[in-house]
């Protein structure tokens, strides 16, 4: 395991977590940090330490890609908060440059549906796409992964331990089980606004978040979709919408996609590869999967946590910074004002006509979601 360097300490991941390693057999993880809810285990895959050793070799390993270059880590490198900031959209093997910002794994364990899209269910069923992804790791199939942990002595001993399975019995579905539960102990929390909040601690935030805070409440409207419940904070309501980005760039030809997506799903078009892809495809958003028309240009709502540390955002890494962001939903859903609205637009999106003061605390007070883990990485004091 490879150590980084993390709120100042050397640790692998693995044992910066032990109080969510120490799970029950099965339904639910234990001591969730400051601001987050316990962690739903599924019942077919109980955390244990030696699943979650295994599961973050696995992760770090580049010998799963076709150049033997690209790890899962390549894109959510754990010194980069789990993203692989500060590029646009993600690179794969052969350098090849996909259309989708890679999101933070952090706290990835409490969203109902994975990627930007939602089109996997689980953190289980989402292991496996990267690795047979042309743009991505570029597998043709899992032979060569089925055969590198059969034979690796390293890991022969190591799915021993966490599954009890010899290596002519280890399947694809030992290694999603161990790159999830090693993806469950991503669990952060304790932010500056955490410490405020729930912990009740006056001096957690500067004066300037709290009123920031009062903004994201209130006339910024940021709580309808980044919800901040009585006991816990995920800052995602788990659903997708349209928020007016990248959808307008296929505006005048979505008359002629539409219907040629559709029929290439009935011939059986490869949606996880097209997405990636087709630059055209990959702005359907959810529509893709779900072919719902309020699904058009609809996005997963990414957590805030963390969010100064991560840049750039949104699903196409469009916008660079959080004043972007802010401005962007300031003026409607455009991101410049001479900009036309989108026809498909999530309702509830309007002009929010904020003030320069308001924008700068709203910006301060997101800064106050970093985790200390991930303090180092941030250059304002409110976020560290």
């Amino acid at each position: 395991m490879s150590d980084v360097a993390l709120g100042g300490s050397m640790k692998p991941v693995s044992n910066l977590l032990p109080s969510l390693v120490a799970i029950i057999g099965v339904g639910i993880a234990a001591a969730a940090p400051l601001g987050l809810p316990p962690v739903a285990v599924p019942a077919n895959n109980p955390m244990t330490d030696a699943k979650v050793a295994l599961g973050e070799r696995l992760f770090n390993d580049k010998r799963f890609s076709s150049t033997g270059l690209v790890s899962c880590s390549t894109c959510h490198a754990k010194e980069k908060a789990f993203t692989d900031s500060p590029l646009q959209t993600s690179v794969g093997v052969h350098n090849q440059e996909g259309t989708r910002n890679a999101p933070t794994l952090v706290n990835a364990a409490y969203f109902k549906r994975m990627f930007w899209d939602g089109r996997s269910s689980d953190l289980e069923d989402k292991s496996r796409h990267p690795l047979v992804n042309p743009v991505e790791m570029g597998l043709h199939d899992y032979a060569p992964i089925l055969q590198i942990v059969r034979t690796d002595p390293e890991y022969v001993g190591m799915f021993r331990a966490a599954c009890g399975r010899e290596p002519a019995a280890v399947s694809m579905t030992q290694v999603k089980r161990a790159i999830a539960t090693f993806e469950r102990t991503l669990i952060f929390g304790d932010s500056p606004f955490d410490r405020w909040y729930f912990g009740g601690d006056k001096l957690a935030m500067s004066e300037s978040a709290k009123r920031g805070f009062k903004v994201f409440m209130e006339d910024g409207r940021c709580q309808s979709c980044h919800t901040i419940e009585q006991n816990f904070a995920l800052f995602s309501d788990n659903r997708f919408h349209n928020i007016g980005v990248g959808i307008n760039r296929i505006r005048q030809e979505l008359l002629r996609l539409t219907p040629e997506l559709l029929l290439a799903k009935a011939r059986g078009i490869n949606v996880d590869k097209a997405v990636l892809s087709n630059e055209a495809t990959a702005e359907f958003g959810r529509f893709a999967l779900s072919e719902r028309f309020d699904d058009l240009g609809a996005f997963k709502t990414p957590s805030l946590r963390n969010v100064a540390v991560t840049a750039p955002y949104m699903h196409d890494g469009s916008l660079e910074t959080l004043r972007a962001v802010v401005e962007h939903y300031d003026n409607g859903g455009v991101t410049d004002k001479t900009d036309q609205v989108s026809d498909y637009l999530s309702g509830g999106i309007r002009p929010l006509h904020l003030s320069e003061q308001q924008i700068t605390d709203l910006i301060t007070f997101m800064e106050a979601l970093t985790s200390p883990e991930f303090a180092a990485l941030a250059t304002t004091p409110d976020a560290q």
